[in-house]
């Protein structure tokens, strides 16, 4: 769709610097590319991976609070298609340049966002990290996957054009570390683009309803847990202080289903509703379970209750979506 919608008034149009038709590319098994690191870590595609089960979860290490199995695979998958819907079919809200070289995802969850750029931009190299491994297996040639976790050091040898994190608010525990790696291994006026989702709202909230009793709790335990969730981490100081410079930064305001008049909204929105509702268990099982010593049936209960609230026809919720660009200037 090709015009601003109310999802934002300034939202994004297709840019003149992006590719607009994707190239077929030839599909396959990768080899290593250069400038990867040289620590020889593995180049890894839909390899089998060890997951912690936990109340019937799985997860893919004792510390990061989202699980990593099968039903989170299908949550994240609708979760790029929301965005995507947003960015009016942009793969990001800042324009990847003709010319990028290098691009690097960090947090890559099922692939898509990596897939969908290497095939936009075949003569690039996309390498998308994650702390487990449930990428695709037949994907375009310039994309790499790699196990990894981004508050390690990063021990790449060759610089990238951009740098994208998506929908990762609460998986680290030091932001400002990660950022001063990014601008690390940025080539210079290359790009940094974090986007996440805030805090979900009610048309008309009440301090007493389900939801704020979901949020309040979530966060608290988020913080006990020494990564807290929320959006400090895409504050100007926060990411100016590791040396780079905001460019600009939106706010789209996504419905919760299909209550909009906007088609595209309403697009959009039925989505992140699915999403959403999907996503209410998989953020607060393992946070109030291990850290507010909540019983798994009173996490259950409660969001089942919070789905109730949402789904109601007169609670017109919402959800911001937040993206910053930052840039890495010369010296």
């Amino acid at each position: 769709m090709a015009e601003p919608t109310e999802i934002d008034a300034h939202s994004p149009n297709p840019r003149d610097d992006a590719v607009e038709t994707p190239e077929q590319a030839t599909t396959g098994r990768q080899s290593s590319p250069s400038g990867h690191r040289s620590s020889g870590k593995s180049h890894l595609s839909g390899s089998v991976f060890e997951q912690i089960v936990e109340n019937e979860r799985g997860y893919a290490n004792e510390k990061y609070f989202m699980p990593c199995d099968e039903q989170e695979q299908t949550r994240l998958a609708i979760m790029y298609q929301c965005f995507t819907s947003v960015l009016n079919g942009q793969p990001s809200f800042q324009s990847i340049p003709r010319n990028a070289k290098r691009i690097l995802e960090i947090g890559t969850g099922t692939g898509d966002w990596a897939v969908a750029v290497a095939e936009r931009f075949p003569n690039a190299e996309i390498t998308a990290t994650d702390i487990t491994c449930f990428q695709p297996t037949d994907v375009p040639p310039n994309v790499f996957f790699e196990i990894d976790d981004a508050q390690e050091q990063w021990t790449y040898t060759e610089p990238f054009d951009f740098i994208h994190i998506r929908g990762l608010a609460g998986a680290f525990s030091n932001w400002p570390a990660v950022y001063a790696q990014a601008y690390q291994h940025l080539q210079t006026n290359g790009v940094l683009e974090v986007a996440d989702f805030g805090t979900i709202t009610l048309g008309e909230p009440t301090a007493d309803s389900y939801l704020s009793i979901y949020n309040g709790a979530c966060a608290s335990a988020a913080e006990k847990s020494g990564y807290p969730l929320g959006l400090d981490h895409m504050k100007k100081s926060v990411i100016e202080n590791a040396g780079l410079s905001i460019g600009k930064s939106r706010t789209f305001d996504v419905p919760l289903g299909t209550w909009a008049s906007d088609p595209r909204k309403k697009v959009a929105g039925k989505m992140a509703l699915i999403a959403t509702l999907e996503g209410l268990e998989s953020t607060s099982l393992r946070l109030l379970t291990r850290h507010m010593d909540w019983k798994v049936e009173d996490v259950r209960d409660l969001c089942g209750k919070v789905q109730g609230e949402l789904m109601r026809a007169d609670a017109r919720p919402s959800i911001p979506c937040h993206f910053t660009v930052a840039r890495k200037l010369p010296i």
